[in-house]
């Protein structure tokens, strides 16, 4: 099984917010390289490959800045599907993605 850590969702929402730009609907694909820690060993670790497939409603905030300029923050996101299929050299196997992790890295908070 693949298991996401913090660092995963992150590049994950990097990855995801710029195919996403300006829009507030956002249908397509992502994908991402990543290594599967070995455990207790010194083997190169395997490596998998994550493929984010969403379509997703994006809700926005008209934010004007002190000096004047606005922006469109992203407030909340909806996934409306979403499935991340995880291949390594054997195949599909298991993830245990959860897009409500992936979900804050998504948000403007600033």
């Amino acid at each position: 099984m693949v298991e996401l850590n913090e660092t995963n969702y992150l590049a994950l929402s990097v990855l995801l917010r710029e195919a996403i730009g300006t829009a507030d609907y956002f249908n397509g694909s992502v994908e991402l390289e990543i290594a599967i820690p070995e455990p207790e060993t010194t083997q190169t670790p395997e490596t998998a490959t994550l493929r984010l497939t969403t379509t997703l409603i994006v809700y926005r905030h008209l934010e004007t800045l002190p000096e004047g300029a606005t922006r469109r923050r992203i407030i909340h996101v909806v996934p409306i599907w979403w499935e991340l299929s995880s291949v390594t050299d054997e195949g599909a196997v298991p993830n245990d993605f959860s897009f409500g992790e992936l979900k804050p890295f998504l948000i403007d908070n600033d």
